[in-house]
């Protein structure tokens, strides 16, 4: 592999980066014991989802726990200070409405990523975790795993994202509310039936990132201008009408529509080849 696609310069302290695949990020949580999230492991993850964002030969990002028994236990309530001005509540919530912003937007790194961010699950997966995964495009989920939506136990509602993004993910909103509600655990199945989860892969950590790299293999395959553009165009999707949709991809492919990799991709299928697609741009 080329030295130029090669992205595990993107490391940092709690964060691991590596090439497992042509055009492929790996991003694996890497804070022991638990990847419990104080403020500079999340700042960090949103640094490195936003260089990633600005690099145009990444095609496809696997984001996994490099821990071998879990994925995260949520925030690591022991590290955790809010600002605070004891002098006045309303000047006390000016400074914490910035620090919760600034958290969502390290979370939220993820979904603006341009790439389509896969998720790979085992273990125990609690609090911090839901807003993560359902940041992501595709969340596979080993066997073993055990979710929570864990906020409501330690008095206070999820702000970083699961409230906001959970109800769009998955399909049974009964479900969503009880979850939120209680706090419970919930298993593995039930979080394919409620389509949190695309896919059980059997086993534990191995398994399932090998399947969410074979996934991101295959994405990297296509065209990068199809694949992003999709991306793009499903986000807007969600937060539109059906008729408003249509409009702005109407829009955009006028423009996307004129790209090279559609005829190339005619050509290779004319052939029984397979197509190859340039990068999107040169590395930065």
């Amino acid at each position: 592999m080329s030295d130029t696609h090669t992205y595990d310069h993107l490391s940092g302290t709690f964060v691991k980066v590596s090439t497992p695949a042509p055009y492929v990020v790996l991003a694996e949580l890497s804070r022991a014991p638990v990847n419990a999230f104080h403020e500079p492991f999340w700042m960090e993850l949103g640094q490195i989802f936003d260089k990633i964002s600005q690099d145009p030969t990444v095609r496809a990002v696997v984001l996994a726990s490099a821990l071998p028994k879990l994925f995260s236990a949520g925030i690591d309530f022991s590290a955790l200070s809010l600002p605070h001005d004891g002098s006045d509540p309303a000047r006390s919530a000016f400074q914490l409405r910035k620090h919760i912003l600034g958290f969502q937007n390290c979370i939220s790194a993820i979904e603006r990523c341009p790439y389509p961010v896969i998720a790979a699950t085992h273990g125990i997966a609690y609090g911090l975790s839901i807003d993560i995964l359902t940041a992501c495009d595709v969340r596979l989920a080993a066997s073993n795993v055990v979710f929570a939506v864990k906020e409501v136990d330690v008095g206070l509602a999820a702000d970083i994202g699961t409230l906001a993004r959970l109800p769009k993910v998955a399909g049974n909103a009964s479900l969503v509310h009880e979850l939120a509600y209680t706090g419970r655990n919930f298993s593995v199945e039930e979080a394919e039936r409620a389509g949190l989860v695309s896919r059980v892969v059997p086993g534990a950590r191995a398994e399932v990132i090998a399947a969410a790299l074979d996934v991101a293999r295959l994405i990297a395959s296509k065209s990068p201008v199809a694949v992003v553009g999709t991306k793009h165009l499903l986000l807007h999707a969600r937060d539109h009408t059906v008729r408003e949709n249509l409009e702005y991809t109407a829009v955009w492919n006028s423009a996307m529509l004129q790209t090279q990799d559609l005829a190339d991709a005619v050509k290779a299928a004319q052939k029984k080849q397979k197509p190859t697609f340039s990068p999107l741009g040169s590395k930065l």
